[in-house]
């Protein structure tokens, strides 16, 4: 890999060790890349599958592990499933086996299978639970007691504006998103005491997570793909996260910020914008009165993420 010099926030990450899930393309491709380049000891995990989840296929992985090598780095691949408990500690496991430590997890697997939401399957609503937010757990719990007992660690978590901020036919994958940002919040409150942080990324990159949303004819389908692989590319999301994972953002835990080109978002977190109290108690004339109407002006409206950003990235 490069032998440029390096500021002290890159140095930090030299001899460091790291877990990526769904590393075989788009953003965590480009993640261990750039961490690989930074002396960091990668563990390449990528099971291979369809967009959907379906099928199994070693070669992404395998590919990647063999590129960063031939760059200088250190990788290693790791194809199992983070979906479940078991499988998911391997990745754990085989980063202490092959490095003799972890240092970092990046939670970036996921999958898609969007429908309008009275039509969706109910098996495809937990399948896509299980990859995002229950193998963002599974595989952060395993890192979690290595990190407890050496006092250090950091965790960055995949979230999206389906669940910040909303989309249609994705009842699943936003139900999921917005569960990371519930988990990384706890695991920022629950770590904090052993020095390890935790913080979310909502990437606008062009991936396959953005070919199969509904709501667009096939051709305002392939140009908006075209606008978006010109303007939003997975290696901008890249040095995001590296400076997430480094010392250099010791002080930034809990944190949820969004990333559409080169333009960089800090998200707010949910709190109480407006409080009404009645000494006598509520009934549902005085709710329709002081709720109802008296904070119309307040409430969050009923938007997608392309009301909320009607901009081009940059």
């Amino acid at each position: 890999m490069s032998a440029t010099p390096q500021s002290d926030t890159a140095s930090s990450l030299q001899g460091k060790v790291a877990v990526i899930t769904g590393a075989g393309r788009g953003i965590g491709r480009e993640v261990a890349l750039l961490l690989a380049s930074q002396g960091v000891s990668v563990v390449v995990n990528d099971i291979g599958a369809a967009l959907d989840g379906q099928g199994n296929d070693n070669s992404p992985a395998v590919d990647l592990v063999r590129e960063i090598e031939k760059q200088g780095g250190k990788a290693v691949a790791n194809t199992a499933s983070v979906s479940e408990w078991e499988s998911a500690r391997s990745l754990v496991e085989q980063a202490i086996e092959t490095y003799g430590r972890i240092d970092y997890v990046v939670n970036n697997a996921g999958i898609l299978r969007d429908k309008i939401f009275h039509q969706m399957d109910p098996a495809d609503y937990e399948a896509v639970l299980r990859v995002h937010l229950f193998g963002s757990f599974y595989v952060s719990r395993a890192a979690a007691e290595h990190f407890r007992k050496q006092e250090s660690g950091a965790f960055v978590h995949m979230t999206s504006t389906s669940g910040l901020i909303g989309s249609i036919g994705q009842a699943n994958y936003a139900s999921a998103k917005l569960g990371i940002v519930g988990l990384s919040r706890s695991l920022a409150l629950d770590m904090a005491r052993y020095n390890v942080r935790s913080n979310c990324i909502a990437p606008s990159a062009f991936s396959r997570m953005i070919e199969s949303v509904p709501g667009a004819t096939p051709e305002q389908k392939a140009q908006n793909l075209e606008m978006r692989r010109a303007r939003t590319r997975p290696e901008q999301i890249a040095p995001v996260v590296a400076y997430l994972l480094s010392d250099g953002a010791h002080h930034i835990s809990g944190q949820i910020i969004g990333v559409r080109g080169n333009e960089l978002y800090l998200y707010s977190q949910p709190r109480p914008v407006r409080v009404q109290h009645n000494s006598d108690g509520w009934t549902l004339d005085t709710l329709r009165e002081h709720i109802g109407e008296g904070w119309k002006s307040s409430f969050t409206p009923l938007e997608r993420t392309r009301d909320v950003f009607p901009w081009q990235a940059q």
